[in-house]
């Protein structure tokens, strides 16, 4: 099956670059829009989710309600309700929901109420659709190229949920690490050996440094997910980057939270969450694996 999807690519490729510019921009603003809803309704499906479940584990009679009671949770799934405005409740048009565009026509308010829509939704778009082009111009046309614009998507939905919520979800880091195995099948970016070390290194590293923490100080210095998140990563990478992202993703968290301390005046004990940084060391060994390992070795 990977040789025929292979073979496909090369026909493809034989298409005009122009036309390929051209189809991943529009493909991947349409797909930085869905990332939008992804980042939204994935952390409100498991709330509803652990909710059921404390239901359920509580023995608690499901309806059982009241207008202050905590446990009346919204269930929605990634296509259903329909997206609305959450100020006024007015349900978005197809043509109020166009990648980029549609902020702009409506000068970034609300078509009905005129409350503001953040800006963070075409930086979304607009970030999908620029990382995705930089792989394609460096990588080509081919499966390589196509492999790393899906670890891309992933990466962007993962990077912003742990900024609102400090969650990096198994319905998105088990996913993205499976498809990293799938892919190195053919050693696509690095031998498949190298990527199942680079897996179970990835997730023992961080694992290792999380209970050393522990014993030493009490607390929980980092989640199970951003674990997950890094043998994605070595499942994509191999093990030789895992230590280069530790240190890039470390070094740059460091910076980005001691600012923030300093700047907002927050206390040292509010968590930062890791997986943002994990995500842009992954992004650089992408881009900059070789030179970075040549650099790490000589």
């Amino acid at each position: 099956m990977l040789n025929t999807l292979n073979h496909i690519i090369e026909i493809l490729a034989e298409a005009p670059t122009e036309f390929w510019l051209l189809t991943i921009t529009i493909l991947s603003l349409c797909v930085g829009s869905f990332l939008n809803v992804v980042i939204y309704r994935i952390p409100k499906i498991l709330e509803y989710q652990w909710h059921e479940e404390c239901r359920e584990i509580c023995n608690i009679n499901s309806n059982i309600n009241s207008e202050n009671n905590v446990n009346n949770i919204q269930k929605i799934s990634l296509s259903k309700p329909d997206s609305s405005c959450p100020n006024c409740n007015h349900k978005i048009k197809f043509y109020e929901n166009i990648p980029v565009l549609s902020y702009i026509f409506l000068g970034g308010k609300c078509s009905q109420c005129k409350q503001k829509i953040s800006l963070r939704y075409p930086f979304v778009e607009l970030l999908t659709a620029a990382l995705s082009l930089l792989c394609i111009y460096y990588f080509g046309v081919s499966s390589k190229g196509f492999a790393s614009v899906v670890f891309i998507w992933f990466l962007i939905a993962l990077t912003f949920i742990d900024f609102d919520t400090q969650l990096l979800p198994d319905n998105l880091t088990f996913p993205l690490l499976w498809l990293g195995l799938i892919v190195n099948l053919q050693n696509t970016f690095v031998p498949i050996s190298d990527a199942v070390i680079g897996a179970i290194v990835g997730y023992l590293s961080l694992w290792l440094v999380f209970w050393i923490f522990k014993l030493l100080t009490g607390k929980e210095g980092m989640g199970y997910g951003d674990f997950k998140l890094l043998s994605a990563l070595g499942a994509w990478l191999g093990w030789q980057m895992i230590l280069p992202i530790i240190l890039m993703s470390s070094l740059v968290g460091a910076v980005v939270g001691i600012s923030l301390i300093v700047m907002s005046k927050l206390g040292k004990d509010v968590p930062i969450p890791f997986g943002p940084y994990l995500a842009g060391g992954g992004v650089l060994a992408l881009f900059f694996g070789d030179t970075i390992l040549q650099i790490w070795l000589y």
